[in-house]
């Protein structure tokens, strides 16, 4: 069984528009939560298998239908961002 090594994630800043200020640590919790989940459960990117510091990541963009709840949110925004990084 292979270990992998750890992984230190650090988000200077989120730009989310359209949602209620109110709602950020909901969301960024929930996102939180989808990161971890995803690191632990899929193989880490090969672009991460060294030390890595990336400026700016691009998750692109997906549409909430509705009145999005913040813990969806934050669980898409994870996976787009876990999907935008370095393969």
């Amino acid at each position: 069984m292979s270990r992998q090594s750890p992984i230190h994630l650090h988000i200077e800043e989120l730009v989310l528009h359209g949602f209620a200020p109110g709602d950020r640590h909901r969301i960024g919790d929930a996102m939180q939560r989808e990161l971890a989940r995803l690191f632990t459960e899929k193989q880490t990117p090969p672009g991460l298998a060294k030390s890595t510091e990336i400026d700016r990541l691009n998750g692109g963009t997906f549409r909430m239908t509705g009145a999005p709840r913040p813990e969806s949110t934050g669980k898409q925004i994870a996976r787009a961002v876990f999907g935008g990084l370095p393969q």
